[in-house]
């Protein structure tokens, strides 16, 4: 196989992988906040800040994977 047949089937299919890894992350991070949350009322203020950095960091790595897809779509 050619380099190039390789990267047509490899892209989109590491950029579902990156997006279903993300939202199933996503999922599993908010609902631990939401937990904690509801377990304890009076931090919620520190859990909503610390879940929303890690909702961000999250993201970041499925924006570079998107990023990379299309770099690597150039050399297609």
């Amino acid at each position: 196989m050619e380099a190039s047949t390789v990267l047509s089937f490899a892209l989109p299919l590491s950029l579902a992988l990156s997006a279903i890894g993300s939202s199933l992350a996503l999922g599993r991070a908010i609902a631990a906040a939401m937990e904690a949350m509801g377990r304890q009322p009076e931090a919620a203020g520190k859990i909503q800040v610390a879940m929303i950095i890690g909702a961000a960091f999250i993201e970041a790595l499925t924006i570079y994977a998107f990023v990379s897809v299309f770099v690597l779509s150039g050399k297609i």
